[in-house]
């Protein structure tokens, strides 16, 4: 069973628009009215499919990277899911130890199930390749996942989604690695910053510069305390960059596609293929109908 964050609706989306723009043509009841419909299902289906196929290009043809060698970017990383340590993540409904969670109760009503409340966990975790490991963070991510569980009790019904320690996860996303040697930083606005702070507390500013105990800093007694603060912040820059190197999979900032999930990069490939042939059909089904009706005339 796949279970979708809310960025992966795209697929049910493009159909769900498709039959309600068809319910709506038969409300007419006019040959117009479903020509219109026709041509509004054509443009979604060939919008769907194009989506689709990116995806599957994506996926496809983004080669597996190690994360200690990985490049800045785009790129594709396989690994073992690990939490961080610390208080575990809890699953809503089960309240299992996770990586990720995703759950649903829904409450039967007239012979139907109706939605009472869903949600799901945006808490990181570990993704580790042997190499190096990576932090995952899952905000924005489309999660793909087999690992579901459901349970009625009474009226109700839960649905539990889970990404577990130790699964294999596949990650598609924007990779960058912060901290370490190539650390960015600024001391002259680090020394801004500190002497900022400092002057939140004048007593103390002038017990540690004052000299001449005249309760204000001079021009040359000031300069004492700009030295001291910069020699501070390049201590604390020293010891930041000899840091190991912190390695993150996150959301592309360009709209490409970040994908999270537990199964194999050839099943997610077949999945979106499927989606694309089913959008094809569509389009061409719309279009066939759109020639009857204009035959009609």
């Amino acid at each position: 069973m796949w279970a979708r964050l809310r960025h992966a609706y795209w697929q049910l989306g493009g159909s769900a628009a498709q039959l309600f723009v068809i319910i709506i043509a038969a409300q007419f009841e006019s040959a117009t009215g479903w020509r219109i419909a026709m041509v509004l299902v054509a443009l979604l289906s060939l919008l769907s499919w194009v989506l689709a196929m990116r995806h599957v290009r994506a996926v496809a043809d983004t080669p597996t990277s190690k994360v200690a060698s990985a490049a800045q970017g785009y790129v594709e990383l396989i690994g073992i899911g690990r939490p961080f340590d610390g208080p575990p993540v809890l699953a809503k409904l089960s309240m299992s130890p996770c990586l990720w969670f995703r759950y649903l109760v829904e409450r039967r009503s007239d012979n139907k199930w109706k939605t009472e409340a869903k949600g799901e966990s945006d808490a990181s975790f570990l993704l580790d390749d042997g190499s190096a490991i990576c932090v995952v963070d899952p905000e924005g991510a489309q999660i793909l996942t087999r690992k579901r569980h459901s349970w009625t009790e009474g009226s109700y019904r839960y649905t539990e989604w889970r990404i577990d320690e130790g699964d294999e996860v596949y990650t598609l996303g924007h990779f960058v690695t912060q901290g370490g040697a190539d650390l960015s930083l600024d001391v002259n606005e680090d020394v801004k910053l500190l002497l900022a702070e400092w002057k939140k507390d004048p007593a103390r500013l002038n017990q540690r510069f004052d000299l001449d105990r005249n309760g204000e800093l001079d021009m040359r007694e000031w300069e004492l305390a700009r030295a001291q603060a910069k020699r501070e912040v390049l201590a604390v820059h020293r010891e930041a960059r000899l840091q190991s190197d912190t390695h993150l999979m996150r959301l592309p900032p360009d709209a490409r596609l970040y994908l999270v999930a537990t199964i194999t990069p050839e099943s997610i490939v077949r999945r979106y293929r499927l989606w694309a042939s089913f959008h094809v059909a569509c389009f061409f089904v719309a279009l066939g109908a759109l020639w009857y009706l204009w035959d009609m005339v």
